[in-house]
């Protein structure tokens, strides 16, 4: 009898333990049918697997397809890179001249390829649909975080007390800027100079926008003599500037002289930072420091009350602002340079725009006929060491007396780039732009060769 009980009760403690299993078993299964349900996607799933499927699509690595790019056959097709075409842009076109003329800073799209992941945006449809943040501003407060953060960690700029404006674009800025600084009710308008050589879009878009507050008027060493002590003047001060690279202070001092200090170029790739700029009107923009010219977004940092409010209504009044979603994905973006103190894409990016500098100068140097500016090292506080320039742009000049229109001289040689003139500099100058695709860098360095050997005692073997 003992022997049977002592069976039963083992029985039992099995049968209890099976049961206990199951139970076990059954509420684990339960908690990840119910919590798979919670975090499983829905409405993302087709929207992400659109955007991979596009991206996926062969281009040769000269060129690229996009979401909202032509259509055929139900499909998008690849936009090809200058000197390329093809359905997969995947033939070369002969003898196609070099287009580096623009400021397209697409030599980054390689880095963000490789950042994917984390730098997509996945919008739902009813994403801020108001006009208005529930601050009933136009400004995201992460994004504004994030912007004063990030030149904290490049050391390009004091933010602290001081006003923040966004705008479409750092252009946008810029004549939000003009608006702010000239005078009401002057009787003479506010006069808006510039060092030459100059950033086109100053004159371009002070002429466009002129109102009897202000006008364009030119270079700045007119009114060195009096030192703006009785003009009202506007100073763009560029630092880098743009097309030369070279650092730039105010030349106007005074009480009647402003300044508006543009630093799209002010960022570890294009020069070494030396020291924060604090200055009372800063402007900086996303396209030159991420390369997404496309989104569509600056930033200006403002001392003054009165000037950040003028320029705040400007911008208010022209566009309510900056769009919701360019500010979402001006977010996205900027949190992925802060990862890591930024040194991925600045360390990234200077080292292509050295490279490219470097391959440049040494086509130059065997030349007689062309010339480029001088950029000394300089000690860089971001890297910590001293570094080689790395400009956005090349300044050439055509140095034979019979090559006076350089840009014809480059035209005829296969290199579009932008005339001196534009710039408010001699006809012996043009710009190349070193920052976009490397099939466009490739092509101007091949076009230059080709010229380089046509001088005399000039070989290939020193190329």
């Amino acid at each position: 009898m003992k022997v049977k009980s002592d069976q039963s009760c083992e029985y039992k403690r099995y049968a209890f333990a099976c049961l206990l299993c199951s139970l076990v078993v059954n509420i684990v299964l339960s908690y990840f049918v119910i919590v798979g349900k919670k975090c499983s996607l829905s409405w993302s799933q087709s929207a992400a697997a659109e955007a991979e499927a596009v991206a996926l699509i062969s281009c040769s690595g000269h060129g690229r397809a996009y979401l909202d790019g032509v259509v055929v056959d139900g499909k998008q097709v690849c936009e090809c890179n200058t000197c390329y075409h093809g359905p997969h842009c995947s033939t070369y076109i002969p003898h196609c001249p070099a287009d580096v003329n623009s400021g397209d800073p697409t030599f980054l799209e390689p880095y963000w390829m490789k950042n994917a992941a984390s730098s997509a945006v996945v919008v739902a449809g009813w994403h801020r649909m108001s006009y208005i943040f529930s601050d009933h501003s136009y400004t995201s407060q992460e994004l504004e975080k994030s912007i004063h953060r990030l030149h904290s960690i490049a050391g390009n700029a004091v933010t602290e007390g001081k006003y923040v404006v966004f705008g479409t674009g750092s252009t946008q800025l810029l004549n939000a800027a003009v608006h702010a600084l000239s005078l009401d009710n002057s009787s003479t308008p506010s006069k808006v100079v510039v060092s030459i050589p100059f950033y086109p879009a100053y004159k371009v878009q002070t002429e466009f926008f002129a109102t009897e507050e202000y006008e364009f008027d030119g270079d700045v060493s007119s009114y060195t003599n009096n030192s703006g002590d009785s003009v009202n003047a506007i100073e763009f001060v560029t630092s880098p500037n743009n097309p030369d690279g070279k650092l730039k202070k105010a030349v106007l001092k005074g009480p009647s002289a402003k300044a508006i200090h543009d630093h799209a170029y002010n960022w570890p790739h294009y020069t070494a930072i030396s020291s924060p700029s604090d200055e009372d009107l800063m402007i900086f923009t996303l396209s030159k420091l991420t390369g997404h010219a496309g989104v569509r977004f600056g930033w200006a940092f403002v001392k003054d009350k009165v000037v950040y409010e003028r320029m705040s209504t400007y911008t208010d009044d022209n566009t309510f602002g900056v769009s919701r979603d360019i500010q979402l994905r001006a977010l996205k973006l900027l949190n992925v340079v802060l990862d890591g103190d930024g040194r991925s894409l600045f360390k990234y990016a200077y080292e292509i725009m050295k490279n490219r500098w470097e391959s440049l100068s040494r086509t130059v140097a065997l030349s007689t006929r062309f010339t480029i500016q001088d950029i000394a090292p300089s000690f860089c506080t971001f890297f910590q060491n001293v570094r080689g320039p790395s400009p956005a742009y090349a300044w050439l000049k055509c140095e034979r007396e019979e090559d006076e229109q350089c840009y014809q001289v480059l035209q005829a040689g296969g290199i579009l780039g932008r005339d001196g003139t534009l710039f408010g500099a001699s006809s012996r100058y043009v710009r190349l732009s070193l920052i976009k695709y490397q099939d466009d860098f490739d092509q101007l360095l091949q076009h230059l060769n080709k010229l380089v050997l046509q001088e005399e005692g000039a070989t290939r073997d020193n190329i």
